[in-house]
């Protein structure tokens, strides 16, 4: 098309948009969207609205690939059908937005696209529109893209209309849609919690937000609705559940954002299995939704001390074996200093037999080394089993007896490569636990296909804190112990277990709750033993108290991390792909440059001022 056709073909374009925003729209109201027609609609009149994914001219006919958020359908723009719009279409570019009116056809034989659910048939165009023009996209709009994430974050309404992105923000509603069904038809109530609230302690730190009417305080934004939810329970709502957002100010990661979404559930007159019952058949249902099948129920459980022995992380990562083997009594004589000095001061010793990886090289062996020191580990010994001895630093120190014992407990075999490692329990457990780990993903022995659910049970109540030399809640201080161990608050609170439970997936926790204290004298003494002073109780959880003191049901619940949930299920690395708008690992919005600079009015309506650093 000459330079004068285009401006001209634009100028006459320009007034349309107005004209399909108007109630008189006729024959101009689209009929089917892009994945909709097949061969059994030829012959049909059709009105088709999207945006230009391609367009391709093949010796004067032009072909031009169709997408809305369903799929794809081709329209052809043939000189012999109507010369006028085939001279239009030269406008087209990539993204512009159309309508198009005209019948349906069968492709031609040969001409068939079997990756299209419309590829039978294609739309021959006698009427376009041109909706919206667009300039180039700064990147095109397929899955397979080398493109840096801060650019398509940057972009993200443009990010947004790739087919893989699309799908997930699809299954995201499909889960959500399939969470509420199941939860409204088993009694739930979807009651809405306050987002303007208190800052309480024992949490990840607090957004917090300034009164303009109350200067000189300040609301915090939920981590979650625990203290709303028990309080219903308390009024008498019995089951209630949101799908609502939570923020947490705290480092991010793949798998963490600022602001985050969860399934929160409560319910009365309950205990774990009831809970875990629910959950599970709507987890169920979401997967119905989602993978096309149910889960096979019940899922698998273990406690807190099981899958510390066994993974050395309450997270484990089931798909794959290599666990992990205590070997603390086999040691406590031994001349390796190094493992019975720990092994008689109260420390571990536990191993990891990776087996058939006795080629690894000393530089492999060596980054293996480096890397358990993210977790704070002093080294990491090793041994390879040849056929007639030990291959490693450390074998002179065994004796034969030694080696024997830990041969037959640990089941080395020539060509095994197996890890040592001596410290305080945290330390080695959570070492060869990421350890474990990141061996499963180097050997390949992770089937990616699978969904391996786990419940862990019985977490510790409390955990020390050296630094601040205080116990804290290992999950929050309103999970209730479990009866037998209540006596322990008293004399050895670390032993006390608590009625507490977290679902894992693939490695990851999705969920975690527990049975609440619902009386009030209980919930005190923890209190107390979490070092709150009387004053300190009252003034943070004076109206929980209160409220424990009217009549409180026996009460539980669980929350779901929605956005790790959809972003396993549809096989994503990030959760950035399958929320909407997410922010960067520095908690920024890209698009929008936010966070943004206050002005000085309202920082002065807030009675805030900026300290300069």
């Amino acid at each position: 098309m000459e330079p004068e056709q285009l401006e001209k073909a634009n100028t006459q374009d320009r007034t349309i948009p107005d004209a399909l925003n108007t109630d008189a729209l006729g024959a101009w109201r689209r009929t089917h969207h892009l994945n909709a027609l097949r061969a059994g609609d030829t012959g049909k009149e059709v009105v088709l609205m999207g945006w230009v994914q391609r367009r391709r001219d093949h010796g004067g006919v032009i072909f031009v690939d169709l997408r809305d958020r369903e799929g794809i359908t081709q329209v052809v723009f043939n000189p012999d059908v109507d010369a006028a719009v085939h001279e239009k279409a030269h406008a087209l570019r990539s993204e512009y937005v159309i309508a198009v009116r005209g019948r349906v056809d069968r492709r031609p034989d040969g001409m068939t696209n079997p990756t299209l659910e419309t590829g039978e048939i294609e739309v021959l165009v006698f009427e376009l529109r041109i909706l919206s023009r667009a300039s180039a996209p700064p990147f095109l709009i397929e899955d397979d893209l080398d493109v840096s994430e801060m650019i398509r974050l940057k972009h993200r309404h443009i990010d947004l209309r790739r087919p893989r992105l699309q799908r997930n923000l699809l299954s995201r509603h499909r889960a959500a849609a399939a969470v509420r069904s199941f939860l409204n038809q088993n009694g739930f109530l979807d009651i809405e919690t306050p987002f303007l609230t208190r800052s309480t302690p024992e949490g990840a730190r607090d957004y917090i937000v300034p009164s303009r009417v109350n200067p000189g305080q300040f609301y915090a934004l939920p981590q979650s609705p625990q203290l709303f939810k028990q309080l219903l329970m308390i009024s008498g709502f019995d089951r209630y559940y949101q799908i609502v957002r939570c923020f947490r100010d705290e480092d991010l990661r793949a798998d963490r954002q600022p602001e985050f979404t969860q399934i929160d559930m409560e319910m009365s007159f309950v205990g774990e299995e009831d809970i875990m019952d629910v959950s599970e058949r709507m987890l169920s249902e979401m997967f119905r939704a989602l993978r096309g099948e149910p889960l096979s129920l019940p899922l698998p459980r273990i406690s807190y001390a099981e899958a510390i022995d066994r993974f050395g992380l309450d997270r484990p990562d089931t798909r794959f074996g290599l666990e992990l083997e205590e070997v603390t009594d086999l040691l406590l004589d031994s001349d390796f200093k190094t493992f019975s000095s720990v092994a008689r001061g109260g420390g571990i010793v536990k191993a990891l037999n990776a087996k058939g990886c006795g080629g690894f090289s000393r530089k492999d062996i060596d980054d293996l080394a480096e890397f358990v020191k993210i977790y704070k580990a002093k080294g990491l010994a090793w041994v390879k089993v040849k056929e007639t001895e030990w291959q490693s630093p450390i074998a002179k120190y065994f004796s034969e007896a030694e080696k024997d014992r830990l041969a037959r407990r640990l089941d080395m075999a020539p060509g095994d490569l197996v890890f040592f490692m001596a410290d305080d329990s945290v330390i080695v457990n959570e070492s060869l636990g990421n350890l474990r780990n990141l061996l499963g993903k180097k050997l390949k022995l992770i089937d990616d296909t699978r969904f391996q659910f786990l419940w862990i049970t019985h977490f510790p109540l409390l955990e020390y804190d050296d630094m601040e030399k205080r116990f804290k809640a290992l999950h929050h201080p309103f999970t209730a112990p479990l009866e037998t161990d209540i006596p322990f608050l008293e004399t050895d609170p670390v032993r006390v277990r608590s009625r507490a439970y977290d679902l894992v997936l693939n490695g990851y926790e999705i969920g975690g709750g527990s049975i609440r204290n619902h009386q009030r004298q209980l919930q005190e003494k923890i209190f107390q033993v979490l070092g709150l002073s009387p004053e300190a109780r009252e003034e943070k959880f004076g109206f929980l108290l209160s409220a424990l003191d009217a009549g409180a049901p026996p009460h539980g619940g669980i929350a779901f991390g929605f956005d790790r949930l959809v972003m396993l299920l549809c096989r994503e690395a990030s959760i950035r792909d399958v929320i909407a708008f997410p922010k960067t690992q520095k908690a920024a919005c890209l698009m929008t440059n936010a966070p943004s600079e206050a002005g000085k009015e309202q920082l002065d309506e807030l009675h805030l001022k900026i300290k300069k650093t």
